[in-house]
């Protein structure tokens, strides 16, 4: 390759023979994400799976066809042309990023490759000045927008009401097992555990340097005691609480940043102006909490409120009041 030259192509560079493969490559790649995303989710989600397989199989048929076309018009070697290597091209987000963004992400990540691939050859067919390639690209882009038509047969068929209710009921679930639950946990921890020896260096040096470095290690320590703790106490094999791994960082991120919400505002030299900042944000951390557990978890709320509120105020006091004395 040459220096400081690309090397992908413009698409307006490309002949009528080169579209085809390009097409026929791009079919045969989505076709090969819609399998990915089926076996992805035919555990938990068997409906949408059902789905994905049939919208698998629509791409393997429109792929076929456009072999066929080319074979006709160009003949059986068809040129090795990808969306790579062309700039421009629409490109597709990879299955391990999509696979962590839960059921409707995915379904509406579906929805939107339909939509890029329908959109991209209406713009090219625009722009064509060739019949032929013009008429070509049109077809293309029919057969895109037919696509669309056949998945929301495809749902009709295999993802009916109360289908469609049991899987987001599933994922619902599977969303609050695997990050919300041990999120709490750890925001709670985070946040209620540092509240003592934070205001408790406060008020005991009332140098706002060393009780900013006192609630950054207590912080992270205590975020990283915690992700350890979640990811090592179960495997979610039979609890059905999903990947440990997920699970730890949850857990381990919120324990710091509920640390660091009242430590952070420590940065500030003047003290009085630096712990009425960290007071305010006490408090919207632990209303926080209060609303986490009554949105996710079901918790009532004044039940919510009583142990969060109650508890935190406790601690934080306890923290004054040896600080002080």
């Amino acid at each position: 390759m040459i220096p400081g030259v690309s090397a992908r192509r413009r698409f307006s560079d490309l002949n009528e023979q080169e579209v085809l493969a390009l097409a026929i490559s791009s079919e045969e790649d989505d076709g090969r994400i819609y399998r990915s995303y089926a076996q992805m989710l035919r555990d938990d989600f068997p409906d949408t799976a059902k789905v994905f397989d049939g919208m698998a199989e629509e791409e393997d048929g429109h792929r076929h066809a456009l072999i066929e076309l080319h074979r006709k018009r160009f003949g059986d070697v068809i040129p090795l042309i990808r969306r790579e290597h062309v700039a421009g091209y629409y490109a597709r987000r990879p299955v391990w990023l999509v696979e962590n963004l839960g059921l409707d992400r995915t379904r509406e990540e579906a929805a939107a490759m339909e939509h890029d691939a329908e959109r991209f050859y209406l713009k090219a067919a625009a722009r064509s000045q060739d019949a032929d390639t013009r008429k070509l690209l049109g077809d293309l882009a029919a057969a895109e927008s037919h696509h669309r038509d056949r998945a929301d047969a495809l749902e009709e068929e295999h993802l009916g009401e109360d289908a469609r209710e049991r899987e987001d009921r599933t994922a619902k679930r599977q969303f609050v097992l695997t990050w919300v639950q041990p999120g709490l946990a750890g925001l709670m921890d985070g946040s209620v555990s540092t509240l003592a020896p934070i205001f408790a260096t406060a008020f005991a040096t009332q140098d706002t340097w060393t009780t900013f470095q006192v609630g950054l290690a207590a912080s992270i320590g205590a975020g990283i005691s915690m992700g350890f703790t979640e990811a090592a106490s179960d495997d979610g094999e039979l609890s059905g609480r999903g990947s440990p791994l997920k699970r730890g960082i949850a857990s381990g991120v919120m324990t710091a940043l509920g640390g660091l919400g009242h430590a952070l505002p420590y940065l500030i030299p003047d003290f009085l102006t630096a712990t009425v900042i960290a007071f305010v944000v006490v408090f919207v951390e632990l209303w926080a909490i209060v609303w986490m557990q009554t949105r996710y978890m079901e918790t009532p709320f004044f039940r919510a409120t009583f142990q969060v509120v109650l508890g935190g105020a406790l601690v934080f006091a306890a923290g004054i009041l040896i600080g002080s004395g």
